[in-house]
């Protein structure tokens, strides 16, 4: 599908998710009743893990508090379980602990982490994830920046993507409202999945990018920002999939949520004015421009690590932007001392 074609079905699903429109017939229906079949069978194959994620929230840069007497930078994870960090299991392994580490090393302050995240859950749990996140504090003491992550669930439990984008767009236009930034790390690619066979490759391939496209749309027409995870998990993962993956081939692993992070890091960074001004201009040499904004959705949806940030009117931003090596991960709470001693363990 060429990219116009691309932009045209991602504005029709953020359309029909304005309008409250259903699903679209985007993929005939024996193809769709294959595709599911086959999920069925990849799933049994795959395994996945009922391991609860770790629990990560706590407070990170405890040596820039030293330097610093502001408030810390509040931080807040929310979606499914790739934003919960599933598949690893040490608390600082997860994309919600290496983000506050990097974020603190940028900002040179403390970065509050509060991850709400829920393995299994699909957009519909947005809404939940927001109430327990700003029921806990007074608005006043909102999170700064919160990053979403989430969309793999929507496809393959059949959510039709007009409904799964309204409800994100709900939920972007919420934390707007409440003073947050958002960074939405748009659906990834399950074409990328190791176990994951033709036909069932392709037609994944496709419905994530188209969701990933709509999605870019919505946020980014509700003050948002995207990167796009799809194609980051694609090539880079396949070529390295027993690095990459974890334990159950469908989650990441600790270096495929580093390698996720380090694509985000420069848009979270962006989003809290932490980044160089000059960087906020487009840059022709890295394939960067202003483009209306279905468009700039469908390149970054066949991209990993591309962002899209709105400009005035129907236009947006198209960045490729130069990802940093995090700093070194650390641990909050008292977990550290508990996990620096199980590395000990292990590297004897």
């Amino acid at each position: 599908m060429s990219k116009a074609s691309s932009a045209r079905v991602a504005r029709r699903i953020a359309t029909a998710a304005a309008y409250g429109g259903g699903g679209l017939g985007l993929v005939g229906g024996a193809a769709v009743g294959l595709l599911f079949t086959e999920l069925q069978l990849a799933k049994h194959h795959i395994g996945g893990s009922d391991d609860e994620p770790p629990k990560a929230d706590g407070s990170y840069g405890s040596a820039f508090g030293r330097l610093y007497d502001g408030q810390p930078l509040r931080l807040a994870f929310l979606g499914d379980s790739t934003a919960a960090g599933q598949g690893v299991h040490r608390p600082r392994q997860t994309p919600g602990a290496l983000l506050a580490s990097a974020l603190a090393a940028v900002a040179e302050r403390p970065v509050e982490l509060r991850n709400v995240a829920l393995s299994g859950a699909m957009s519909d749990d947005l809404e939940r994830q927001i109430t327990l996140l700003l029921s806990e504090r007074d608005l006043a003491e909102a999170p700064d920046v919160c990053v979403i992550m989430v969309g793999a669930n929507d496809v393959t439990h059949r959510m039709s993507p007009a409904r799964s984008v309204r409800h994100l767009s709900d939920a972007v236009a919420r934390l707007r409202t409440a003073g947050c930034e958002v960074v939405v790390g748009t659906c990834p690619d399950l074409g990328s999945v190791e176990p994951v066979g033709q036909p069932l490759r392709w037609i994944a391939r496709r419905l994530s990018r188209q969701l990933a496209a709509a999605q870019t749309i919505a946020v980014v027409e509700e003050g948002g920002r995207t990167v796009s995870l799809g194609d980051l998990l694609g090539p880079e993962f396949s070529a390295n999939p027993r690095e990459l993956f974890g334990p159950d081939n469908y989650h990441p692993s600790a270096e495929g949520y580093a390698t996720a992070a380090m694509a985000v890091l420069p848009t979270l960074c962006a989003a809290l004015g932490l980044w160089p001004v000059e960087d906020e201009r487009p840059d022709a040499r890295r394939r960067e421009s202003i483009l209306p904004v279905a468009r700039a959705a469908a390149e970054a949806a066949a991209e990993g690590g591309t962002e899209v940030a709105g400009m005035r009117g129907p236009w947006a931003l198209l960045k490729h932007r130069r990802r940093r090596r995090l700093p070194p991960p650390e641990e909050a709470g008292p977990r550290y001392a508990e996990d620096r001693a199980e590395d000990v363990a292990e590297n004897r």
